[in-house]
C-alpha cells in the first residue's frame, strides 16, 4: 500500500514553496532595480537604434540624429551596466547558493515523494477499477445465452476497459505534469535572475529532466530498435569471433582499419543523402567511381600508362608527383560533376524520375569508361602520392581526417546556409517551397552539383587507399552502399528529413558489418543477405513513419 501521509494539497504545495519565492523575490527586486538604468536600458537603446535604422518615415539627418544620440546614452548605460556587474553576480550567487540550499530540500524532494506515492494509489485504483470491470463482464456473460447478447456484452467490456485505461493514463500524465512544473519551477527562478543565460551545468540538468520527461519506452524502441539490433549483433560477433578464429574483433587496429575504409565511402553517402532528402536517390555511384579511379590512376600513374584511352596512352610522369595529384583531384571532380549536373537537369527541368536519369548515367559512364579503355586496369599509382596526401602517423591512416573534414563542411552547409534551409524545404514540400520564392531548379541542381563534388574526391581518395589500380568495373555495389547508408541512417525517401550524424552512423554501420563478417569467414554473397535484411528493415521503420504523420 501507498504512504498516503505523503501526498501534498495544493494549498501544502503553495505554503512549502512560498519561503523560497519570497527569498528569491527579495533579491530578483534588488537585481532589477541596478538592472534599469543599465542591462535594460542597454536591451532598449539596441532595439531602438535597430528600429531607428529601419524607420522609413524619418528623414536621413533625423534618423542620424536620433541614433546618434542613442548611441551616447547606451555608451552611459553600458557603462552603469559595468559597474553594477559585480553586485549583480554577487546577488544572483546568493540567490542560487539559497536554491541549492532550500529547493529541493524543502520543497521539490517532498513534491517528488508525494507524486510517487500518488502515482502507486492511482495504478491501486485502476487495478480494482479493472477487476471490477471484468467481474461485472463475467457476471453479465452468464446471464446471457444468445450468440448477438454476447457479442454486444464483450464490445461494451472492451469499451468500459478502454475508458479506463484512458482515464488512468491521463491521471498519471497529471501527476508527471506536477513533478515535472515543481522542477521547472527552479529553472524559472533562475531564468530571472541570469535573463536566461544558463550555466552548462544548468543547461544539462535541464536537456536530461525534459528527456525524461518526454520519454517514451514504446517510442525509443520504435525509433532506435534497428540500432538496437545491430548494437546486439556486433557484441554477437565480438564473443563468436574469438572462438572461430582466435582473434579479437574489437581492436583497436581493426577500428583504424574500419574507418580507414569508410572514409571514401564517407563522401559518397554524403553525396547520395542530400539528393535522398530531396526524395531521390542515385545509381550512377558506383560507376563515378569506377570513373573516377580509372581518371586518377591514368593522371597519378609513374611513368607511361600500360593502357589507352580511346586508343591514346598518356604520360604525366614529367609533372612532380603533388601536380599530378592535385590535377587528378580537379579531373575527378570535374568528371564526376558533369555527369552528375546531368541526372540532375533531367530532374530539375523536366521532373524526371532521378532512378531513370541516374539509371540512364550509369549506363552512359559504364559504357564510355568500358569502351575507351577495353575494360583494362591501369595499374598502380605513383607510391609518393599516398604518402604526400594520406600519410600514417604512426598507426593512424591520415585518410580518417579528410572524412572528418567532409562531414563538417557537409554539415555547415546543411544546417547553416540558405542553400541547406532550402534543401530541406524543397525536400519536404517542393511546391510550398516554391510558392515560398525558392527556386527547385536550382536547389535541385545545387544538390547534384555538392554529389558530384563529394564523388569526385571520394573516388580520388579511394584511389590513394589503394595505390591506384583503377578500372571501368571498380565501385560496383558501392551505389547500394552508400544508399543503404544513408536509409539506415534515417535520412527519409520521403523527403526534408535526415541529419549528418545520421548519415554517418549508417556508413560505419555497414562497413564495419562488412569488415566482421569477412574476419569471421563468411561468404561475400550471404553479407549481402545481412545488409538486405537491415535495408529492408530500416526503409519498413521508415516507411512506417510516414504512415503515422499521413
Amino acid at each position: 500500500m501507498a504512504d498516503r501521509s505523503t501526498i501534498l494539497s495544493a494549498d501544502a504545495e503553495e505554503k512549502l514553496l512560498q519561503p523560497i519565492e519570497e527569498y528569491v523575490g527579495k533579491i530578483q527586486a534588488q537585481i532589477d532595480e541596478l538592472r534599469v538604468e543599465g542591462s535594460d536600458k542597454v536591451r532598449s537603446l539596441k532595439n531602438h537604434i535597430a528600429i531607428a535604422k529601419e524607420d522609413k518615415n524619418l528623414s536621413k539627418d533625423e534618423r542620424d540624429r536620433m541614433i546618434a544620440k542613442d548611441k551616447a546614452d547606451l555608451e552611459k548605460a553600458k557603462a552603469v551596466e559595468a559597474s553594477n556587474k559585480d553586485k549583480v553576480a554577487k546577488l544572483v550567487k546568493e540567490a542560487e547558493d539559497y536554491l541549492a540550499q532550500h529547493y529541493d530540500k524543502d520543497y521539490y524532494d517532498k513534491v517528488a515523494a508525494s507524486c510517487a506515492a500518488e502515482k502507486a494509489i492511482e495504478n491501486e485504483e485502476y487495478e480494482k477499477v479493472r477487476a471490477t470491470i471484468k467481474t461485472e463482464h463475467e457476471q453479465n456473460l452468464k446471464k446471457l445465452s444468445a450468440a448477438e447478447d454476447i457479442k454486444d456484452e464483450k464490445y461494451v467490456y472492451k469499451n468500459k476497459l478502454f475508458d479506463a485505461e484512458m482515464a488512468h493514463e491521463s491521471k498519471l500524465q497529471e501527476i508527471k505534469d506536477r513533478r515535472h512544473d515543481a522542477f521547472a519551477h527552479k529553472y524559472h527562478l533562475i531564468d530571472l535572475l541570469r535573463m536566461s543565460k544558463y550555466t552548462f551545468g544548468q543547461k544539462m540538468a535541464q536537456r536530461f529532466e525534459n528527456y525524461k520527461y518526454t520519454f517514451n519506452t514504446a517510442q525509443f524502441l520504435y525509433k532506435n530498435g534497428l540500432y538496437i539490433v545491430i548494437i546486439l549483433i556486433f557484441i554477437a560477433l565480438c564473443i563468436i569471433t574469438p572462438i572461430v578464429k582466435n582473434t579479437q574483433l574489437f581492436t583497436y587496429t581493426n577500428i583504424l582499419n574500419i574507418l580507414q575504409q569508410a572514409s571514401p565511402r564517407m563522401f559518397l553517402a554524403l553525396g547520395v543523402a542530400g539528393l535522398i532528402l530531396l526524395t531521390g536517390t542515385d545509381l550512377s555511384v558506383g560507376r563515378m567511381v569506377g570513373m573516377g579511379m580509372v581518371t586518377a590512376t591514368i593522371i597519378m600513374h609513374n611513368g607511361i600508362n600500360t593502357g589507352s584511352v580511346f586508343g591514346h596512352i598518356f604520360d604525366f610522369s614529367n609533372m612532380p608527383a603533388a601536380t599530378r595529384a592535385i590535377l587528378a583531384l580537379l579531373v575527378c571532380i570535374l568528371f564526376t560533376t558533369v555527369f552528375s549536373c546531368i541526372a540532375g537537369f533531367f530532374m530539375a527541368r523536366f521532373k524526371m524520375h532521378p532512378f531513370i536519369s541516374t539509371m540512364a548515367n550509369m549506363l552512359i559512364i559504364f559504357g564510355l569508361v568500358t569502351y575507351a579503355t577495353k575494360g583494362v586496369s591501369f595499374g598502380a599509382i605513383d607510391a609518393a602520392i599516398p604518402n604526400m596526401f594520406i600519410p600514417q602517423i604512426g598507426s593512424f591512416p591520415t585518410i580518417i581526417l579528410w572524412a572528418v573534414v567532409a562531414i563538417v563542411v557537409v554539415w555547415f552547409i546543411w544546417n547553416k546556409t540558405t542553400f541547406g534551409k532550402n534543401l530541406y524545404a524543397v525536400g519536404g514540400n517542393p511546391e510550398a517551397a516554391a510558392v515560398s520564392g525558392i527556386s527547385v531548379f536550382k536547389v535541385t541542381l545545387g544538390a547534384f552539383i555538392l554529389a558530384g563534388i563529394l564523388y569526385g574526391f571520394g573516388s580520388w581518395l579511394e584511389c590513394n587507399r589503394m595505390v591506384g589500380s583503377g578500372s571501368a568495373a571498380y565501385g560496383q555495389g558501392w551505389d547500394m552502399d552508400a544508399i543503404a547508408a544513408c536509409v539506415v541512417g534515417g535520412v527519409s525517401f520521403t523527403g526534408g528529413i535526415g541529419k549528418i550524424s545520421g548519415v554517418v552512423t549508417g556508413v560505419l554501420i555497414f562497413t564495419s558489418l562488412t569488415y566482421s563478417l569477412t574476419i569471421l569467414g563468411i561468404d561475400t554473397n550471404l553479407q549481402f543477405i545481412f545488409e538486405g535484411i537491415i535495408i529492408l528493415a530500416a526503409v519498413t521503420l521508415d516507411c512506417l513513419k510516414y504512415v503515422q504523420k499521413k
